[in-house]
């Protein structure tokens, strides 16, 4: 009984995601970054100011690790933080004109893996792409919410 088996789909995506996670890492480590701090600079670049917490949420990680990947952008000169006045425990972060520029860097290069990673696909299938995976996201977040609620 020799019958071809399609591997189930949370493997594949799962095994996309390390790989994919491989090489972003080598993308972006010329720059002296992880991962999650290029993440964290790329979510300061559409909305600064933000508090480790708000940070955290917006790039996927835990508030302890944004504060351990938020202690290595400020020793990089990356981003600085200020006590957000009126509210001295709350501290805001800000991307630095060095911020931007090594986020510009890791961003060409980002965008070779993901021109690698889509070469195939037509711009119409990388468009339906992002929509059903921005769909099976929002399902996911959904039902654990609702699980979360009842």
């Amino acid at each position: 009984m020799s019958g071809s088996v399609e591997p189930r789909l949370s493997y594949v995506i799962g095994r996309l995601d390390r790989v994919l996670r491989r090489r972003l890492s080598a993308a972006v480590e010329p720059a002296g970054l992880t991962v999650p701090a290029y993440t964290a600079l790329s979510v300061l670049r559409v909305q600064d100011g933000l508090s480790n917490a708000q940070l955290a949420r917006r790039s996927l990680v835990t508030p302890q690790s944004m504060s351990e990947v938020l202690a290595l952008l400020v020793d990089q000169g990356y981003v600085r933080r200020r006590a957000e006045p009126g509210h001295g425990r709350v501290i805001r972060t800000e991307l630095t004109k060095a911020g931007s520029r090594a986020l510009e860097r890791c961003d060409r290069a980002v965008d070779d893996v993901e021109q690698e990673l889509l070469g195939d696909l037509d711009a119409g299938e990388v468009a339906s792409l992002r929509d059903v995976l921005l769909r099976c996201g929002r399902a996911l977040q959904h039902d654990r919410a609702e699980r979360a609620a009842g």
